[in-house]
């Protein structure tokens, strides 16, 4: 039977307490905010820290964003009485961690001195404090009153199973993607024009440049790349600390490798589709405890209608469905990565059509309209 929208539960008033947030640039801070902005508005306060360009962004905000002295919230004193504050204030019927811990060591104290309850979000450090037996036993008293845990991705979901008291219900809400932005009729000429790519095949990979995400394996591979696609071009758009070492693996590379920087939210939609594939080719670093949590540049990149190379770790293979939204393939291997480009670039009937069943999915599965919906009902439950 389908639901309507007169038969899903209320949004409760909720009161956000998160580190995670914009203006800050990160995944998990997209992710917080496009979860908030996806609520009704007078339903929801943020307590945020302050970054640079915090008052020019809160006043664009349809919401109340609060901000703390600093740029950091820790679980003291201070901050936990300013957030009883607030819920004395806000009438908030429940508190949502941004991330489970350590904010979340808020919660059991909170929930006692207010009895309103919480909730939290884990994106994928939480996996990796939990490899820390004290910090575990400290995640477990955290978590133990939370209402329910949201993990990123169902790999999440088993991997913080030693982290959560079994009777914490642990659901996987993955982050949605506006379809509306993201879709296959944005054009991408102008990025094309801007950077000289414009008649040619384009791998763009859109990601922090960090180790785990692969851009260095997409510029090892770049050299055989071009042996089966000679007039291929490499777009990588990020910024990050591994900008240094990309760089000089660039300068041994021939061919058109642009790095484009940082660039706003409003031009992200251009910038994939300015590719005809999407790759990430990520890989699990530090002994296989830092990995993808699940990985949204995967989900805008198939609402754009882009078919996408993934690498295989944490939950990277949960976002593109191998063979029939693009290949996930071992990140850690450039023959790997250089077979599934090369096969997306000279076939590009493939290419679309891998491109056409990403966006079918995503308007399927990772709409906000579902997301919503599912936090919606487990905050409600």
């Amino acid at each position: 039977m389908e639901i309507t929208t007169t038969e899903r539960p209320e949004v409760p008033r909720l009161l956000v307490v998160t580190n995670d947030f914009p203006p800050r640039v990160g995944g998990t801070q997209r992710y917080v905010h496009d979860l908030v902005r996806h609520l009704p508005a007078d339903r929801v306060t943020v307590l945020a820290p302050r970054w640079e360009g915090w008052r020019a962004f809160d006043d664009a905000q349809p919401f109340r964003v609060i901000r703390h002295s600093s740029t950091l919230l820790t679980p003291t004193g201070e901050v936990r009485r300013r957030a009883v504050s607030l819920l004395d204030e806000t009438g908030a019927e429940i508190v949502l961690f941004g991330h489970g811990y350590p904010l979340g060591e808020l919660g059991p104290r909170l929930s006692v001195e207010t009895g309103v309850p919480y909730a939290m979000l884990t994106h994928g450090l939480e996996f990796m404090l939990a490899a820390v037996p004290v910090v575990r036993t400290r995640m477990r008293r955290a978590f133990a009153g939370a209402k329910v845990v949201f993990t990123v991705s169902r790999f999440m979901q088993h991997k913080l199973r030693r982290a959560i008291p079994w009777d914490v219900p642990r659901v996987p809400l993955p982050p949605g993607v506006d379809l509306e932005r993201f879709h296959p009729g944005v054009s991408g000429l102008g990025v094309r024009t801007r950077h000289g790519l414009s008649d040619r095949p384009v791998v763009a990979c859109i990601s922090r440049l960090v180790p785990r995400k692969g851009q260095d394996v997409l510029l090892r591979a770049w050299p055989r790349v071009l042996r089966g696609v000679p007039d291929a071009a490499l777009l990588l758009v990020g910024e990050g600390p591994h900008r240094r070492e990309l760089t000089r693996l660039r300068n041994r590379v021939e061919g058109p490798v642009v790095f484009a920087g940082q660039v706003s939210e409003d031009e992200l939609p251009a910038h994939y589709a300015a590719g005809d594939v999407f790759a990430m080719p990520c890989r699990d670093e530090r002994f296989g405890f830092e990995v993808e949590g699940l990985g949204i540049v995967y989900l805008e990149a198939a609402a754009s209608g882009r078919p996408a190379v993934a690498g295989r770790s944490g939950g990277a293979p949960e976002a593109v469905a191998n063979g029939e939204t693009g290949f996930v393939v071992d990140g850690t291997d450039v023959s790997d990565v250089t077979e599934a480009l090369v096969t997306l670039l000279r076939d590009p009937a493939e290419a679309r059509r891998l491109g056409k069943a990403g966006r079918a999915r995503a308007e399927r599965e990772f709409g906000w309209d579902a997301v919503i919906e599912r936090f919606t009902r487990a905050i409600t439950s």
